[in-house]
């Protein structure tokens, strides 16, 4: 009879418990850890590695991370040697089979989306230049269109069970998507032919979609922190290409953007890199919201 009594109890107790999601994801980066959400919805518990005023480039392979890591049924990063810094070890370390290279739990993004900016000639006197092209792919609509099918394709290949919600939410953000993309085209539109310079090559994919143009960078060379000397050449350039606005990212010191919009007279702009950067920028749609925003704003100032 006690144990009929235990039994119907723990039944009792586990009903009132919301039921374990099907898979456990390791983001790298908020933007994906963002979109795994919009795709997997309750299926997945989603643990994001990093965070906006975070330098991506520079992340330590932290216990916490690895312990994060040996949970993860699949781990979903950049890759185009974006977290070649601590991703490696924290996967090595981790001694998690699903998530190393080669097995389904292991998914770089950036190994399925065109890239850009791919350097002809490889030489790391120019700076931390990225042999397989810009790694800020979250900055691309198409980028991040692309990036959503194919980590649809990983969660059904993980997750049979899930695959009609998979495909069905898919649908879903592709619909809105492609909505959001196009309203950013038109609202962007003013942007278009927009001299502008940046501190790192952060929002290269964005720019490019809205036809800005780049005229410059604060840093020296890719990955170098900048210099009195190259910014007092920045301020001498505008001569021949003046630039409307300065860029700098929500983990860049806003120092040097500040120090080079007061000589040049254009307003210095920071927008989020990537989500949660600012506080409008909660999931995906609502980063490029913000930087469309701010982007306009400036061009207004």
């Amino acid at each position: 009879m006690k144990t009929l009594i235990r039994i119907a109890l723990a039944a009792s107790l586990a009903a009132g418990l919301p039921a374990r999601a099907a898979l456990e994801v390791f983001a790298c980066a908020p933007e994906w850890g963002s979109l795994v959400k919009e795709l997997a919805g309750e299926r997945a518990n989603v643990y994001v590695a990093t965070t906006a005023t975070q330098d991506i480039h520079r992340i330590q392979a932290r216990p916490s991370l690895i312990a994060r890591a040996r949970m993860a049924d699949l781990a979903v990063c950049t890759g185009a040697e974006q977290e070649v810094g601590w991703m490696p070890m924290v996967r090595n370390q981790s001694g998690n089979d699903k998530i190393q290279l080669g097995k389904p739990g292991f998914l770089e993004v950036a190994n399925h989306v065109p890239r850009i900016e791919v350097p002809a000639v490889i030489d790391r006197a120019l700076g931390d230049v990225h042999p397989v092209g810009n790694p800020h792919i979250q900055w691309g609509p198409r980028q991040i269109q692309l990036g959503a099918n194919e980590i649809a394709k990983r969660l059904s290949q993980l997750d049979p069970a899930g695959d009609a919600e998979y495909k069905r939410r898919l649908a879903d953000f592709t619909s809105r998507w492609s909505t959001a993309t196009a309203r950013w085209a038109e609202q962007g539109a003013p942007l278009k032919g927009v001299a502008v310079i940046q501190h790192h090559k952060n929002y290269s994919y964005l720019f490019e979609f809205l036809g800005m143009r780049e005229v410059g960078w604060l840093e020296p060379k890719p990955g170098v922190e900048p210099t009195s000397s190259h910014l007092n050449d920045l301020v001498q350039q505008q001569q021949a290409e003046p630039a409307r606005m300065i860029v700098h990212s929500s983990y860049h010191a806003p120092a040097p953007s500040k120090w080079l919009a007061e000589r040049i007279k254009a307003p210095a702009v920071m927008l989020p890199a990537t989500v949660g950067g600012t506080e409008d920028s909660r999931d995906l749609f609502a980063m490029y919201d913000a930087a469309l925003k701010r982007l306009l704003a400036a061009l207004g100032s």
